[in-house]
């Protein structure tokens, strides 16, 4: 799932060496970002039709600040979530997102600043590794430092950078989904269920790039698996909300 959009192309670089599907992918937007995001919460509730997944939630997750969203499969974690990220509206109640000046972000504007991954997100899959990173960081600035190469040789993938996305198995898929995510130079950033389909080295991994690059983000991991949030402070459990 991307928060990609269409625009006319500029700079379009000489494509006859890439897939149709990087061809015809590659328009880029100028964003400009921020370095605080700060999101509130009044009186949230969810539904679907007469299920209610959550409701009075009246929170804050400020940046910097490290938060997990607790509770067992099914209780509404990952749908917290993606209200949090814009992704669905709240049944009732209002979400406020501010800048480090306290000046309002317009909800048609937030994705611009959340970098996320979840285990419903899509990859581009008849991208190579290489064409698939070039295209998304067309969209999001990286972060300092760090490049398309340097990221692939981070993540471990050299061996299968030109391969298609589709011939990875799982797990690399899954890698590739955390560093687009983590490696993107975003205010906030949300993970759900981030060590899916990882082994004992991928989960390792996963730890390494937090320590090393979540800095001081806004950070907001969906889980029931201590070994996902283990960095996070502040803990909420969805059932305190139901």
């Amino acid at each position: 799932m991307y928060f990609y959009l269409h625009s006319r192309c500029e700079e379009i670089p000489d494509l006859s060496t890439h897939s149709c599907a990087y061809k015809t992918a590659c328009c880029r937007i100028p964003f400009v970002f921020l370095s605080h995001m700060n999101i509130a919460l009044h009186q949230v509730g969810k539904r679907f039709q007469r299920h209610r997944v959550f409701k009075d939630v009246d929170f804050t997750f400020s940046t910097p600040g490290k938060y997990a969203l607790l509770g067992p499969n099914g209780s509404g974690k990952s749908t917290l979530l993606r209200v949090l990220a814009g992704m669905q509206r709240p049944s009732v109640g209002r979400i406020e997102y501010t800048d480090n000046s306290g000046g309002i972000i317009t909800a048609a504007q937030v994705y611009k600043h959340i970098s996320i991954c979840a285990p419903g997100q899509e990859l581009v899959e008849e991208f190579t590794l290489v064409e698939f990173l070039k295209f998304h960081f067309s969209f999001k600035p990286v972060l300092p430092g760090l490049t398309v190469e340097k990221m692939i040789e981070i993540v471990g993938l050299q061996a299968a950078a030109n391969k298609p996305i589709y011939d990875y198995s799982s797990g690399m898929k899954q890698r590739v989904k955390l560093a687009q995510a983590i490696f993107a130079d975003t205010p906030v950033l949300m993970l759900d269920e981030p060590c899916t389909n990882l082994d004992e080295n991928g989960v390792q991994q996963y730890r390494d790039w937090m320590d090393n690059f979540a800095g001081d983000r806004l950070v907001v991991v969906a889980s029931n698996d201590p070994r996902e949030y283990y960095m996070c402070r502040e803990r909420l459990s969805i059932e305190d909300y139901q």
